[in-house]
């Protein structure tokens, strides 16, 4: 192995990097805000303690929480010269110890088989459940019991440990010992271990054979591990085991980012460390690389809403102001989120590049079908709706009553949808909106919201033509389905909150962020459970280099396609800026809204008199284009349209899609002469910025450019 340069290791870091860096024996907890360069920072203090002879490299284990993130770490450590350093998952490195182990203490036999997932044995369980229990999602189920093993608690003690920890199972108390302990059983039956087996496994085989722990430790003794607010109780025993006496530990993470607690993650174990481990060295990286300024501003006002003082700092240049947008309807905001898809594609950001993050993952239906419409590229990232198990099975159902030769193939209209909706109860367990409301996990909710969903399309669908059967409802959500499939690799990125962490892109939307959906309806008033739906959208906002885009509708279809009053999600309200002195553009649309058309108004109120030769100019194109047309002028544009245009000088189609009163219809229709006034016009004002207000009903985070 080449022998590393320590003063090249430091070269470009910050000052926080390089402290981190240069704490190369522990106990060390690092502080990582969002794109603060914790990879870069792991990487490099492996390298220099391993450059300055503080470790061997054989000794070194790097622990990650995903295959994937273990990969990206050995790549990063290769490219600096290091090929043989460990980095593993948990998992990984607990089934190289009981392989190794294993044989000797089981007559020489081999370790079982894992298993891949648990849900093929949960789920032939649950469909032995009573009544409507048996439409219980199996990953519920399996989240449950990895909460329980992660605590170390069987079937048996799962009782008592739920009602201290005030944990609430997806279903019955007994029911779900039931299934936890019929699930142990089969496994056990099959042969097979868990992934949960692995780590109870490794920590009663370090706890009882002292010998196979000084040997473990012997072998690795200098340990990182990464995203740290994401340890379980059980993960967190086995690195203690792993660690031994030694002291050589460095951990790495952000309680912000802490969106996994239904599993069992836990982010006290990173905000205790310093308690825990007496001496132990705080470095706090606060210096963000990813984001702009106005990208990190929001995100700070929305850790602030919560009492956190932690501040990310920019290092990169401005951008435009993020955009918070209030909309009539669902169906404006979807429109709206098109154009400003299409406004970033335009100004040259490309697809792969922008991502809508959604709570649940039914909401990206409606905005697959707005994307396919405006011919947009895009990809769902995870599971794709329509390979959800529910909807496979809704269009199962579909396609045998589509297929009968009995009477139910003759249906139509409100009848068709009430057999629909009737099929769907008995079959896969559709519930109306109070039963959903008490679902208790995620899946159960993503479930429901993908049946409701799939029940708006039929309704749409005889909405618009009365005499619709299952063939042609069928017909439908097969298009759509089919749309789903032959996304782009490189189109817009569709994908929920959760699934978006670790990644980022030069512009993020973000959408429906209402009461009931962000922060989710069955967070109720749990402290903890609304601290944690803050926590995704801080996660969401974090993702993005400079665009961002939040919106909400004020009403929304609910079931049975009435639309539903909406009010803004709570984590809004903090987001805005802090009240100051009205902008000249503010002044001009006060004081003009507050005129009729052709009155008197002051020029240090409003750019509409005639001391602002923009202004007159553009009232008199107007005037001529409504002789042209024979319509009244206003119809073609409000005097305070006009007076916004001359305040934003706009220099492009995009920027004049910014101001207010210019819609789509009408830029498309006056677009280009508007532009052409502006252009010959008089008036040294530079072309508005970047900062985008999707419709007449927007909100901007910041001062209008």
């Amino acid at each position: 192995m080449p022998r590393l340069d320590p003063d090249a290791l430091l070269a470009d870091l910050d000052p926080e990097q390089r402290e981190a860096v240069l704490a190369t024996r522990g106990p060390v907890v690092i502080l990582a805000g969002a794109g603060s360069g914790k990879t870069r920072v792991i990487s490099r203090r492996t390298a220099y303690a391993i450059a300055t002879d503080e470790v061997r490299p054989d000794q070194a284990l790097i622990v990650t929480f995903t295959d994937k993130a273990a990969g990206e770490m050995v790549e990063r450590l290769r490219g600096l010269g290091l090929p043989g350093v460990t980095a593993r998952t948990f998992h990984a490195q607990a089934l190289s110890q009981l392989r190794h182990f294993w044989p000797s203490r089981h007559d020489g036999e081999p370790l079982p088989a894992l298993l891949d997932s648990k849900l093929p044995f949960i789920g032939r369980l649950a469909r032995q459940l009573p009544g409507h229990y048996r439409f219980t999602p199996a990953k519920d189920l399996a989240d449950e019991i990895e909460w329980a093993k992660g605590r170390r608690v069987p079937p048996r003690a799962y009782e008592d440990a739920a009602a201290t920890a005030g944990r609430e199972p997806p279903i019955p108390l007994d029911l779900f010992v039931r299934v936890y302990d019929g699930y142990e059983r089969a496994k056990v039956r099959a042969g097979r271990i868990d992934f949960d087996d692995l780590l109870l496994d490794t920590v009663a085989l370090l706890e009882e054979d002292e010998t196979a722990a000084s040997l473990v430790r012997a072998r690795k003794s200098w340990f990182s591990v990464d995203e740290y607010q994401d340890t379980n109780p059980l993960q967190q025993r086995l690195l203690e085991l792993w660690l031994g006496d030694g002291r050589d530990l460095c951990v790495v993470g952000d309680e912000d980012q802490t969106i996994y607690t239904f599993t069992g993650a836990t982010s006290s174990f990173l905000t205790s460390f310093a308690a825990r481990w007496p001496g132990a060295r705080e470095v706090a990286l606060v210096r963000n690389y990813r984001s702009s300024p106005q990208v990190l501003t929001l995100a700070n006002r929305l850790l602030a809403g919560s009492g956190r003082a932690k501040r990310l700092v920019p290092t990169r240049s401005d951008g435009p102001e993020p955009v918070i947008a209030r909309h009539a309807t669902a169906g404006a905001e979807l429109d709206a989120l098109v154009r400003w898809i299409a406004v970033r594609t335009h100004a040259g950001t490309v697809p792969a590049e922008i991502a809508v993050l959604v709570r649940v993952n039914a909401q990206l239906v409606p905005i697959e079908a707005a994307l396919t419409r405006a011919g947009i590229p895009y990809q769902v990232r995870g599971v794709r709706f329509y390979d959800r198990t529910e909807v496979r099975g809704a269009l199962a159902s579909l396609r045998r009553m589509a297929g009968s030769s009995g009477p139910s193939a003759r249906i139509r209209g409100a009848e068709l949808l009430a057999q629909v909706e009737a099929r769907w109860r008995r079959d896969l367990g559709l519930e109306d909106d109070d039963a959903a409301a008490r679902e208790r996990g995620d899946e159960a909710r993503e479930r429901q919201a993908s049946l409701d969903t799939l029940l708006a399309i039929a309704e749409g669908v005889v909405g618009l033509d009365p005499a619709a059967d299952a063939t042609n409802v069928l017909a439908d959500l097969e298009v759509r389905a089919a749309a789903e499939h032959d996304g782009a690799a490189d189109g817009v990125n569709l994908l929920t909150y959760h699934r978006a962490k670790g990644l980022e892109w030069d512009a993020v939307a973000m959408t429906s962020l209402e009461e009931g959906l962000l922060p989710i309806r069955q967070a109720g008033d749990d402290l903890d459970a609304i601290a944690e739906e803050r926590r995704l959208l801080y996660v969401g906002i974090t993702r993005a280099r400079e665009h961002v885009l939040l919106s909400w509708a004020e009403t929304r279809p609910g079931r049975g396609g009435a639309d539903g009053r909406r009010r803004p999600s709570r984590f809004l309200a903090g987001l805005r800026p802090p009240a100051g002195p009205k902008t000249a553009g503010a002044r001009a649309g006060a004081s003009a809204s507050a005129a009729s058309e052709g009155g008197r108004r002051q020029r240090g109120a409003a750019p509409a008199s005639t001391g602002d030769p923009l202004f007159d100019a553009l009232r008199a194109w107007r005037l001529e284009k409504a002789r042209e047309l024979g319509q009244p002028p206003y119809v073609i544009a409000h005097d305070t349209t006009l007076a916004a245009i001359a305040e934003a000088r706009p220099g492009s189609m995009e920027a004049l899609w910014r101001v207010k009163g210019i819609g789509p219809a009408k830029a498309d229709r006056y677009g280009a002469a508007i532009l052409a006034v502006v252009a010959r016009g008089p008036g040294d004002g530079e072309p508005a910025g970047d900062g985008d207000a999707p419709d007449e009903s927007s909100e901007v985070a910041g001062p209008r450019p």
